[in-house]
């Protein structure tokens, strides 16, 4: 007797692909532009940073003032590796998550993603992107409570972002919590400034005419 007919290969279960959340040009850059603001009034400067970390910053706001975003991300690039130099103080948690390392080359391989299918690798790379957009909310806004800033009305916008977060994942309801957050606290908090220059020694007084 002939033998059953041959089943077709049975197909792996596919990974949803994970909702796209629409996001402009402005958004993106104020995400990163907010955070890097209250990085450089943090106490680790002593005062203010030096002209190296405000130079990239100070380019990052003037083009973000000019709606000129991407010469915005290329100066907050620029910065971000800065944050990485070992020449500059530790930035603390969570503001090491603004540094950008150059690290040394690696054989794609050794990247624990890069045996996944794209959609997971895009899904893992937003949710690594929303939990540090929660983190630095979370240590923005408490830099902005210790300094009088006022943030009353952006602690609720926080705590709604975190449950959104955690019930819904990566999402537009998630990322309008979090853009309130950061127009805010980048309305509220001070410019960083150059440290005034020392004064030198005081010249000595001209002598006299006739002193001898």
């Amino acid at each position: 007797m002939p033998g059953p007919p041959n089943r077709p290969p049975e197909k792996a279960p596919e990974t949803p692909t994970p909702p796209v959340v629409p996001e402009t040009p402005q958004q993106k850059t104020l995400r990163r532009l907010a955070p890097s603001r209250i990085a450089l009034l943090l106490d680790v400067w002593k005062g203010s940073p030096g002209p190296d970390l405000l130079g990239p910053y100070d380019k990052a706001e003037r083009s973000y003032a000019s709606g000129d975003y991407a010469s915005c991300a290329t100066s907050l690039d620029l910065l971000s590796v800065r944050f990485a130099e070992p020449r500059w103080p530790t930035l603390p948690e969570p503001f090491k998550r603004l540094r950008v390392p150059i690290p040394a080359p690696i054989p794609p391989h050794w990247d624990p993603d890069h045996a996944l299918p794209s959609a997971e690798r895009e899904a893992r790379r937003a949710r690594r992107a929303a939990d540090d957009q929660l983190a630095l909310a979370a240590g923005c806004l408490a830099w902005a409570s210790s300094h009088a800033l006022p943030t009353d009305d952006l602690l609720p916008r926080l705590e709604e972002a975190r449950t959104l977060l955690g019930t819904e994942g990566v999402s537009s309801a998630f990322y309008e919590r979090i853009d309130a957050v950061w127009k805010a606290l980048h309305e509220r908090s001070p410019f960083p400034k150059v440290p005034s220059a020392r004064p030198g020694p005081a010249a000595p007084a001209p002598a006299e005419v006739g002193e001898s």
